[in-house]
């Protein structure tokens, strides 16, 4: 099934391009907006993809302080003798966590995949639930996770869909460890070895993401890349997955030509700035009449490339709205829509708090509420 999914009249303008893989989907990650897909759904196995899932658990671990970028886990008989991608950790001199970070994300290592995941979990299979009730946490619906390295396995399973939640929350929610998918290659044990992913040596706005193989996956690439959108003062983030190519150059092609239709075609549209009012709404029984409304984040929405002048926003709001109301509220809701049609929508919540008013004020109102009716 291929398909174009901003649910716009205009986008069915825009031509999908032909992607020579099983499964892939462009996501505009600055407005959250998936933008064309093929067979986004399908089944499919994840490879060393899984390894986006093994990194974000550790992350995790370590900003919750379990887990110190200076420890030294142990090397078990099982990562020591991992096969496929390895490091090279030597089981007399473990490597540091820092160390195996590095090695799991630049150089793919199964070794450093388990090593990191025994000591977040005690077990590999420990740690294979932690990343099952994680994928169940973040929606990832048709996913099932049985090791932390994505050597196969017929229950180790994902699909394009899933795979671009995940790989959203590593790029969002670890600003601080990201620049790891960005580094061209690392050596450890006097052994250099460079980042699979070839975006980063040719396109200077890629910055991640992940690559896989196996013979039953075949070559598959999670490339994000950030832009500057001609005449905004902005950024845009844009994410492919493909999946199933029939090499390790082609998953690199067809990564480069999703993304660079995707920035060429639609453009970003900032509608509601985070703590920006998009109006006052009027209160019944508070200390003051109106309570100014808006969004608790930007408002981001992607469009096809010259419909940005015909994003409308649309408020409805909660009647009728008495007080005390708190900040953070909801209110009502912003809808946006392009060609008639809602392409997104935020709750509208209390910028500020409003108080009750005092007892004659309220009285007041109730009798103004009955007349309003």
């Amino acid at each position: 099934m291929l398909a174009l999914l901003l649910p716009a009249a205009g986008a069915q303008q825009v031509p999908v391009p032909t992607i020579a893989a099983r499964s892939w989907l462009l996501l505009d990650v600055t407005s959250g907006q998936m933008i064309a897909a093929q067979e986004p759904d399908m089944r499919i196995e994840p490879a060393s993809l899984t390894k986006l899932m093994t990194a974000h658990l550790v992350f995790n671990a370590i900003q919750e302080k379990r887990l110190a970028l200076d420890a030294r886990p142990p090397v078990s008989t099982a990562a020591w003798k991992a096969i496929g991608s390895r490091m090279f950790v030597d089981p007399g001199k473990p490597a540091t966590v820092e160390e195996l970070l590095n090695g799991l994300i630049v150089q793919s290592g199964n070794d450093a995949s388990i090593i990191l995941a025994e000591a977040v979990a005690g077990t590999e299979q420990a740690f294979a639930e932690l990343m099952n009730r994680e994928a169940q946490r973040l929606g990832m619906r048709n996913s099932q996770f049985r090791n932390a390295t994505g050597l196969p396995d017929p229950e180790h399973y994902t699909t394009a869909r899933d795979l671009a939640l995940l790989a959203t929350q590593v790029v969002t929610a670890h600003p601080d460890f990201y620049p790891l998918y960005s580094k061209k290659e690392y050596t450890y044990n006097n052994i250099r070895q460079s980042n699979r992913n070839r975006l980063l040596f040719v396109d200077p706005t890629v910055d991640g993401l992940k690559t896989g193989h196996t013979e039953a996956a075949g070559y598959c690439l999670i490339a994000t890349a950030r832009r500057d959108q001609p005449g905004t003062n902005f950024q845009r983030r844009l994410l492919s997955v493909v999946l199933g190519t029939s090499s390790e150059s082609v998953r690199a092609i067809e990564s480069q030509k999703l993304l660079n239709w995707g920035f060429q075609n639609f453009d970003a549209v900032r509608v509601q700035a985070k703590g920006q009012p998009s109006g006052d709404y009027q209160v019944w029984k508070g200390a003051a009449d109106t309570v100014p409304g808006g969004v608790e984040s930007d408002l981001v929405v992607t469009v096809p490339r010259g419909q940005a002048d015909k994003v409308v926003g649309e408020v409805e709001r909660v009647q009728p709205l008495v007080a005390p109301i708190g900040v953070g509220e909801r209110i009502g809701t912003l809808r946006v829509k392009l060609d008639g049609k809602v392409i997104a929508e935020r709750p509208l919540v209390a910028l500020k708090a409003v108080d009750q008013a005092g007892w004659f004020g309220r009285a007041w109102d109730s009798v103004r509420m009955m007349f309003a009716k």
